[in-house]
C-alpha cells in the first residue's frame, strides 16, 4: 500500500474563476499547515473550509490568496486525509501553488492516481473506478445516468451476487463429493449445478443483450453523412448541431475534408461526420476528400444517406445504395421545398425497409421525424435509463461473453454426463472472469494501465 503524500491540478488547465490543487496521503494536512497563513489547520475539523494565503517559504513572502477545504479519511474520496487549496483561476496561480507543495517532498500524481487510491484503499471496485471516467466524459443526460449508476455500485451489486452463487454452488457440490452420505449425491450435485448454471446464464445473456445500447450511450454513434455534392449534408450537420460549424454553399465539392462534431438526439449521442460529397472527380484536393468519406464509412455505426429531391436519381446515387448494404442507415431526401425531380418509389425500393424521411432544411422540416428515426432504430424509440443496467465499457463487454461462454462451456459437459470435478473448472472460470470485472481477480497490470487513462488530477 502507498503511503507517500501525492499531489495535482484537478482543474482543467487555462483561465477560470477558480482552479484546484488536491492532496492525498498522510502528509496532506501537515504540509499544507506549514504552508497555510490562517487557522491552524492542524486542529481543524474535517470537512470545513477556510480562508488564508499560501506563503512561499523560499522567498518568505504570499503566494497565493486561498480557501482550504481539510478532509481528514477515511471519509473521503481516497480514504486517506485530503486537502483542496482553491486558488484563483489561471495557470501562473494554480502552478505556483502547486510547485511551492511539491518542494515540502510531496509527489505529483499519476494519471487516474486518486482513483486508483480510492480503489486500492477500497473504497470503490473497479467498475465503479471506470464509471468515474465515463462521468467525466458523458456527452448526454442519458450517458450521465449510466454512469452514475455505475459508480453508485448497480452493476458491482449484481456482478457480486452472480458471483456469490457460483461460489456457493461449487462449495456445495464439493462438500456432497467428498461427505457422500446418500447413493442420490450424485444426481443432486448435477441437478444443483444444471439449475445455477442456467440462472447465471440466463442473467449474462441479459446484460449482453443491452451492452450494444450502453456501449452507444457511452461512446455515442459515428454517424457519416454522406450523399452526392450539394445535396444538403453541411446543411443537414448544421441543423442538427445547431451551429454553423460547415461551410454551405450551392457550390458542387464545398466540403474538401472530415468534420465531426458531438450531438444529442433524444438521450442519443451521435458522433456527426459530414464528409466530402462522393462522386467521381478530377479535382486533386476533392479526390482526396471523397476516398477519406468512403474510408469513413466503413467506421460507421449509422450512416445518413442524403438524396436532393429536385434532382433526378443518378448512377451515383444507387451505387451509394450499394455502398451502404449491411449497413444501419436511414434515407434523407432533401430539399422538399424545390420542384419534385426524384421518383421516391424508386427509393423505398432501393431502401428495401429502412427508414426513408423527407426534410426542407431551409425550412427546418422533417427534422423531428429524423430523429424520432435515429431513436427507433437503435433503441426502439425510447432510451430507459431508469430501472435497466446498462453495461457500457468495451471491456466489461468481452468479459462478460468470456464468462458465458465458459458457462455455456459447462453446461454442455453436464449434459455429456461429465465429471463434476471438471463442470467446477469451467464454473470457476466464469468466476474469475467476472471478477475482473469488479477488479476481485484483475492482474497489477492491467490496474496500471486502466489508470493510466485517467486525467491527472482525478
Amino acid at each position: 500500500m502507498e503511503t507517500d503524500t501525492i499531489a495535482a491540478i484537478s482543474t482543467p488547465v487555462g483561465e477560470g474563476a477558480i482552479s484546484i490543487v488536491r492532496l492525498s496521503g498522510e502528509q496532506a494536512i501537515p504540509v499544507t499547515a506549514k504552508l497555510f497563513q490562517g487557522t491552524n489547520l492542524i486542529e481543524a475539523n474535517t470537512h470545513t473550509i477556510h480562508y488564508g494565503k499560501i506563503m512561499d517559504p523560499a522567498v518568505n513572502e504570499v503566494a497565493e490568496e486561498v480557501m482550504v477545504t481539510v478532509m481528514r479519511g477515511p471519509k473521503t474520496f481516497t480514504r486517506e486525509d485530503v486537502v483542496e487549496i482553491n486558488c484563483h483561476g489561471g495557470m501562473v496561480a494554480v502552478n505556483r501553488v502547486l510547485e511551492i507543495v511539491l518542494e515540502q517532498g510531496v509527489r505529483i500524481a499519476e494519471p487516474g492516481e486518486f482513483t486508483k487510491r480510492a480503489f486500492l484503499n477500497g473504497r470503490i471496485d473497479l467498475s465503479q473506478a471506470e464509471a468515474v471516467m465515463d462521468v467525466i466524459r458523458s456527452k448526454t443526460d442519458k450517458a450521465m445516468s449510466v454512469a452514475l449508476k455505475q459508480m453508485d455500485g448497480r452493476l458491482s451489486e449484481l456482478i457480486g451476487r452472480l458471483r456469490q452463487e457460483l461460489l456457493e454452488t461449487v462449495a456445495h457440490v464439493e462438500v456432497n463429493i467428498d461427505y457422500p452420505e446418500y447413493d442420490d449425491v450424485e444426481e443432486m450435485s448435477n441437478t444443483m449445478m444444471q439449475t445455477k448454471t442456467k440462472e447465471v446464464h440466463g442473467e449474462l445473456e441479459n446484460l449482453l443483450q443491452v451492452a450494444k445500447q450502453g456501449k452507444i450511450l457511452r461512446e455515442g454513434l459515428a454517424t457519416a453523412i454522406i450523399g452526392r455534392p450539394n445535396v444538403g449534408k453541411s446543411s443537414l450537420m448544421n441543423t442538427l448541431v445547431q451551429e454553423n460549424k460547415a461551410i454551405v454553399t450551392e457550390v458542387p465539392g464545398t466540403t474538401r475534408d472530415i468534420i465531426e462534431e458531438y450531438v444529442n438526439v433524444r438521450g442519443v449521442p451521435l458522433r456527426l461526420v459530414d464528409t466530402a460529397g462522393i462522386r467521381e472527380t478530377e479535382d486533386i484536393v476533392e479526390k482526396i476528400g471523397v476516398d477519406r468519406s468512403r474510408e469513413v464509412l466503413q467506421d460507421a455505426d449509422l450512416v445518413l444517406l442524403v438524396l436532393n429531391y429536385n434532382e433526378p436519381l443518378t448512377e451515383e446515387d444507387e451505387k451509394l445504395f450499394e455502398a451502404v448494404q449491411g449497413l444501419d442507415y436511414i434515407v434523407i431526401v432533401n430539399k422538399t421545398d424545390l420542384e419534385q425531380q426524384l421518383d421516391l418509389d424508386k427509393v423505398n425500393e432501393l431502401a428495401a425497409g429502412k427508414p426513408v424521411i423527407t426534410t426542407s432544411l431551409i425550412r427546418e422540416e422533417g427534422i423531428d421525424q429524423l430523429e424520432s428515426a435515429i431513436a427507433t432504430t437503435f433503441f426502439a424509440g425510447d432510451v430507459d435509463t431508469g430501472d435497466m443496467t446498462y453495461v457500457s465499457n468495451v471491456r466489461h463487454i468481452q468479459l462478460l461473453k468470456q464468462a458465458k461462454q465458459a458457462l455455456e462451456d459447462a453446461m454442455e459437459s453436464l449434459e455429456i454426463d461429465m465429471p463434476l470435478d471438471i463442470v467446477q473448472i469451467d464454473v470457476t472460470r466464469t468466476w474469475e472472469y467476472l471478477g475482473e470485472i469488479v477488479g476481485d481477480t484483475a492482474s497489477d497490470s492491467l490496474i496500471d494501465q486502466l489508470f493510466s487513462q485517467f486525467c491527472l488530477g482525478k
